[in-house]
């Protein structure tokens, strides 16, 4: 369900350009939905669904806030001195010679369905999502080095499923430290492919407020007044495109579709406990991503309802004190969210069609430090992806002996978001989007494919 934040829109009565533009700023989640939807005239490519799955391809991007540690996760060391190799011991997984964290022994269950890359590389030291969202770190004072994350793409390039329906949403909560609740900022696409973002407390709150559906569903009334207001300025051009925007706007607003995907409640209990509940709370009170399992299931029921792109954050991962029993909590919460979906996605017939990646900015220091933490280590980092299509059941890549730096098939996080947009339907190699000034840019410096996975 959807909670509209700020004021109910007012009909023209005149050509008060004030009242003008208390339509247009009718907000959801603090974006205007006229800006949303004002750039989403793109070409539409055409979808390529599973024979049982979507008629369109997505993506549910995880960001692990703070950057998680390889080391305890799917890169143990264990013949490494135990400065190194810290408290966690390995596993057995379904797939022969894989081994990973005995916190996480649901993934060890369903290794056959996931891919692990651990020699990855290429991010700056750097707090914010920026890299896992867009393949760009912040450069020159800007935002993803000023261009945009993979869903502003994705919404430009590929546009609606449906109408009512948004291309690109961001469930990521908002954080005092910005650059950790960024969604996937639309860089120089600008506003009109930003993603929606429901941003509330718990999904409870995802419904409409102070205006009824009847007041959104009478549209003729208001374009009508819009149109008495462009007579009265004379006015002409750019209002006759604006009212396109408007009328998409409030068509995304009076459909079911959008409030009944976000609503869990929807959902079988039993399913419901097999990706738990959590809380909207930041992990553990710190200034980070959230134990919030239903993001989870929202993001799956998300994609199904014809949403491209969902990205989330999970967690507190900035570990530079008390790593290890603070990772005996979280570890299991994330084993069984990312399992529930990935399993869910299965079940459905969607693994095919709906690519699942979550990883970090960077790793964690090889040395554990005084306080049993590991710090930032930008050197080498790991993801794990599902879905898509891909080649699972294996491990891409490795680093050394102490984990510090990739020692064969090294990953830049670029290749994995070149992989991505493969899967997406969307040309790596030759896809370019403008800038404001008409100026070409290819979407990647490094737009090779990870061929392993494909």
């Amino acid at each position: 369900m959807l909670n509209i934040m700020g004021a109910q829109p007012e009909l023209c009565q005149s050509s008060s350009r004030r009242h003008f533009l208390k339509i247009g700023g009718l907000a959801l989640g603090g974006l205007s939905l006229p800006e949303i939807l004002r750039a989403q005239a793109a070409k539409r490519s055409d979808a390529v669904g599973g024979s049982r799955g979507l008629d369109h391809k997505a993506i549910i991007m995880i960001y692990l806030s703070g950057g998680p540690s390889h080391q305890d996760m799917v890169d143990l060391k264990m013949d490494a001195p135990a400065e190194i190799r810290g408290e966690f011991k390995p596993i057995q997984t379904t797939v022969p010679g894989i081994e990973i964290c005995e916190h996480m022994p649901r993934l060890a269950q369903m290794m056959d369905k996931f891919a692990i890359i651990r020699s990855l590389y290429g991010n700056l030291d750097q707090h914010c999502s920026d890299m896992c969202l867009s393949g760009y770190p912040i450069q020159q004072g800007k935002r993803q080095a000023g261009r945009p994350s993979l869903g502003a793409v994705v919404s430009q390039q590929q546009g609606h499923v449906r109408d009512a329906m948004p291309p690109f949403v961001g469930l990521t909560i908002p954080t005092k430290h910005a650059p950790y609740s960024n969604p996937g900022l639309s860089g120089f696409l600008g506003p009109g492919h930003a993603p929606l973002q429901p941003a509330q407390q718990s999904t409870s709150h995802f419904r409409l407020e102070g205006i009824s559906l009847d007041q959104l569903r009478d549209r003729r009334t208001m374009l009508a007044s819009m149109d008495q207001f462009r007579k009265a300025v004379g006015e002409t051009g750019s209002l006759d495109s604006m009212d396109v925007f408007k009328r998409r706007a409030f068509e995304l607003l009076s459909s079911n579709q959008l409030v009944e995907a976000l609503d869990v409640e929807q959902e079988p209990e039993e399913l419901r406990d097999r990706y738990g509940r959590g809380s909207a709370n930041p992990a553990f009170g710190e200034d980070a991503g959230p134990h919030w399992m239903d993001q989870f299931l929202v993001a799956r029921r998300l994609v199904e309802a014809g949403v491209r792109c969902v990205t989330l954050s999970f967690g507190s991962w900035d570990r530079h004190h008390s790593n290890f029993s603070r990772l005996k909590t979280q570890l299991p919460l994330l084993d069984q969210g990312l399992t529930a979906l990935v399993q869910d996605l299965h079940e459905r017939g969607l693994q095919d069609d709906v690519t699942v990646i979550a990883w970090g900015e960077f790793g964690r220091t090889p040395r554990i430090n005084k306080g049993a933490g590991r710090d930032h280590w930008p050197r080498a980092s790991c993801a794990l992806l599902a879905g898509g299509g891909m080649r699972t059941g294996q491990v891409i890549g490795s680093t050394n002996r102490l984990g510090e730096e990739p020692l064969d098939r090294p990953v830049h996080y670029q290749n994995v978001f070149a992989t991505l947009y493969h899967n997406l339907g969307i040309d790596p190699e030759m896809t370019t989007v403008h800038d404001p000034s008409g100026r070409p840019h290819f979407l990647l410096d490094h737009r090779e494919t990870v061929g392993e996975l494909l």
